[in-house]
Parts: structure tokens; C-alpha cells; sequence
């Protein structure tokens, strides 16, 4: 009797840890993580000073310290996971001074599920600000 008690007992634990293990491999959430950090820098290369940053993430709801997550998710979500299309000409409307004092924008993170390393160089602030004219991401 004893041995068929612990018989038993043994494929009760048996199932309950199989069980609890298919458990675990459910996803956390319907929707695919988006988690980005964008930050704006003073120079070109790695050793760029940080001036600003901004966290953001879009799923489910829009948040993080970005001043305005709503509109930035949106411009996101616009661009099709292409990042280079944050991009715009730059506003015509706006001389800019030629001088080169460069200024380096990035988003760093995970967007829809996908890992993301985007960074882009502009000669000044002047070119950085005409070219993301009306851009929600970067406007923090």
C-alpha cells in the first residue's frame, strides 16, 4: 500500500511540474514589446556627449518620460520598422549656417519584437532641427 501511495503521489508532483512548465511557455502578453531609449548627442562618434534622452515604449499603452508618447509611437508605427524614414528633407523654409559642429541623434532598443540600433549624424543642430521638423519621435 505504501509503494502505490507513493507511486501515486510521485505522478501527481510529475503532472503538476508538466503542467506548470507549459505555463511558462505562453507569452506574457499579446503584444509584441516596443522599448526604445532615443537620445540626442553633441558629436559624431562614440564618445559623443549625451545632451538629452527619452524612453518610450508603445505597447500595450504609450509611456515612458517622452513628453509627448502618444504622437512619438505614432511616428513610429508610420515608418514601417524602417527608422531612416524619420527622416525628411530638410524644411525649405530654413537657412542654415554651414558650420560643423555635429550633432548625433540614436534609438536604441526593442521595437515590434525586433531589436533596434539606429543612429544618425547631422552637420549642426540647425540641419538636425529643418530635417526632423514636425518629427514627434525626437522632440524632447
Amino acid at each position: 500500500m505504501r509503494h502505490r501511495f507513493a507511486a501515486v503521489s510521485a505522478a501527481a508532483f510529475l503532472s503538476l511540474a508538466g503542467a506548470a512548465g507549459a505555463a511558462e511557455a505562453q507569452p506574457a502578453s499579446l503584444y509584441a514589446p516596443s522599448a526604445m531609449v532615443f537620445t540626442l548627442a553633441q558629436g559624431d562618434d562614440s564618445a559623443a556627449t549625451v545632451v538629452r534622452a527619452a524612453t518610450l515604449s508603445c505597447a500595450p499603452s504609450a509611456q515612458g518620460t517622452h513628453p509627448d508618447p502618444k504622437a512619438a509611437c505614432t511616428a513610429l508605427k508610420a515608418t514601417g520598422g524602417s527608422f531612416d524614414r524619420l527622416l525628411a528633407a530638410p524644411y525649405p523654409g530654413r537657412a542654415c549656417p554651414m558650420n560643423y559642429d555635429p550633432v548625433t541623434v540614436t534609438a536604441d532598443g526593442v521595437w515590434q519584437g525586433s531589436r533596434v540600433a539606429w543612429k544618425h549624424t547631422f552637420s549642426n543642430a540647425c540641419v538636425m532641427s529643418a530635417t526632423l521638423n514636425g518629427n514627434a519621435v525626437f522632440a524632447f
